[in-house]
Formats: structure tokens, C-alpha cells, sequence
């Protein structure tokens, strides 16, 4: 949590693996890179790949969280009802509220390091 809190404020770009530029997977593969754990490419990838999964309710500091049918979008659970994401062209790294709208697209989650 604290290599991604560290990264707020970065842009966001597609395919970025940092430092200094990241996407929403890039973001999740190098907060958890720092922590030992090496984990695939893509959101899809790592939704596959790690086999510990995650309830909305159950999740905790450190998770990854996916949106949308096809999880196309994840970010790392901060604990408190709050996520770091790298969300979109345009934008930057950020801490948000989950809200309605996140719960709504919610699409499973997973635990590395186990």
C-alpha cells in the first residue's frame, strides 16, 4: 500500500508499468512487485492467476478489486471503502471512494502473496 500511495498523482498511460506513468495493472503488478510478489500483465491475467479469491465485503488492505463484465479495470483495495486506481487517459493515479457505482460493477477479487 505504501509503494502505491507513493504513485498518486502519476498519469496515467495505457500500457504504463511505471515508474512515473502507470495503468490500472501496472499499477497493481508494481505495488505487489515491491512486496516480492510478481504477478501477470494484464487485469485478466491476474484475476486468473491468483487463486485466492475475494468478496466485495471480504476484502481487505492490500486486495485486488475488478470492475466490469470483463474486468477490464482494477485497484487496490486501501482499506475503509477506498481503492488507489490509475483510471483512465486524461487522468492520475488516485485514492477514491468505492461508491454505488464501483459496488454495482464489481466483478470479483483476489488476494496475492498466498
Amino acid at each position: 500500500m505504501k509503494y502505491a500511495s507513493k504513485q498518486i498523482g502519476d498519469p496515467y498511460r495505457y500500457g504504463g508499468t511505471g515508474p512515473g506513468s502507470w495503468d490500472c495493472s501496472g499499477l497493481a503488478g508494481g505495488a505487489w512487485r515491491k512486496a516480492g510478489v510478481k504477478l501477470p500483465r494484464t487485469s485478466q491475467q491476474i484475476y486468473r492467476a491468483v487463486g485466492k479469491k475475494v468478496s466485495w465485503k471480504g476484502a481487505v488492505k492490500g486486495d485486488l478489486l475488478f470492475f466490469y463484465g470483463s474486468r477490464t479495470h482494477m485497484g487496490i483495495y486501501a482499506g475503509h471503502g477506498y481503492m488507489i486506481h490509475a483510471p483512465n487517459s486524461g487522468s492520475k493515479v488516485k485514492k477514491i471512494k468505492l461508491n454505488g457505482y464501483y459496488k454495482r460493477n464489481f466483478n470479483g477479487g483476489v488476494r496475492p502473496g498466498l
